[in-house]
């Protein structure tokens, strides 16, 4: 009974994080940002949303979370290093990359509030 209720919890979780991820999308793209992909796993990590707008390409985190300052707060220096890791797995396969100029940002999905798009919300090592 316990696991069932465990699973139940999981799934609500991650359908709640789909849900985030999807809205991020939104909001970027009517920041005039194209979705390149999105849930982008590697053995080094996962990118929630890869999107770009010209030459810029941002690496996007989605946290869901009561307030902004969680939301920021939630991204720690190892989940960091994790996604710059799954970036340059993704910039390495990409014909252009030279032209790209490569931003780390979070967007934040708050309780009925537009999302919240921070843009360089961390440096990536090299960067």
């Amino acid at each position: 009974m316990a696991e069932e209720g465990a699973r139940s919890s999981r799934h609500r979780a991650l359908a709640r994080g789909h849900r985030g991820e999807r809205l991020a999308a939104v909001a970027l793209m009517l920041k005039g940002y194209r979705i390149v992909a999105r849930r982008y796993r590697t053995k080094l990590g996962e990118i929630d949303l890869i999107a770009r707008r010209g030459t810029i390409i941002a690496i996007v985190e989605v946290k869901a979370r009561p307030s902004l300052r969680e939301a920021v707060e939630a991204v720690t220096a190892t989940s960091e290093r994790r996604i710059e890791g799954a970036a340059d797995l993704w910039l390495a396969r990409q014909r252009d990359a030279h032209r790209l100029s490569l931003r780390f940002d979070i967007v934040a999905v708050l309780p009925r509030r537009w999302p919240v798009h921070v843009e360089n919300a961390w440096q990536g090592r090299g960067m």
